[in-house]
């Protein structure tokens, strides 16, 4: 039998015992993404409304493509912890689980299409 107080059963756990592992995961992607959403805009713009050989030859150079592969890969990671969240919070049963499979099974179909798509474009 241990003797634990309150607080030290708590300590580091949330609610449902991944709360501070969710946190700080989320608040490390929210810092990356405050670099990484005004590089997307700039990169991706400075490459908006060219022809298909300017495009290939900007996307060609090394740092607009990490640009825009990091940032896919930032922003969709993002997107569907919150989404996660989200299921969890207002789904229950198996329908969460489901929709948690789904939405991880496209949110990594998006990232890997998107990175296909920039290795094309740049090779």
């Amino acid at each position: 039998m241990q003797f634990l107080t309150d607080r030290k059963r708590a300590q580091g756990l949330g609610a449902g015992g991944t709360g501070t592992q969710h946190h700080w995961q989320m608040l490390v992607s929210s810092i990356l993404m405050i670099a990484a959403v005004p590089l997307f805009i700039f990169t991706f713009g400075y490459g908006l409304g060219g022809s298909f050989e300017e495009v290939q030859a900007y996307f060609s150079r090394p740092l607009p493509a990490i640009i825009m592969g990091l940032s896919l890969i930032v922003i969709t990671r993002h997107v569907m912890q919150e989404t996660h969240e989200a299921i969890e919070d207002y789904v229950h049963g198996a329908a969460g689980k489901l929709l948690i499979v789904a939405v991880s099974a496209f949110a990594y179909t998006l990232i890997a299409a998107g990175l296909f798509a920039l290795v094309k474009l740049a090779l």
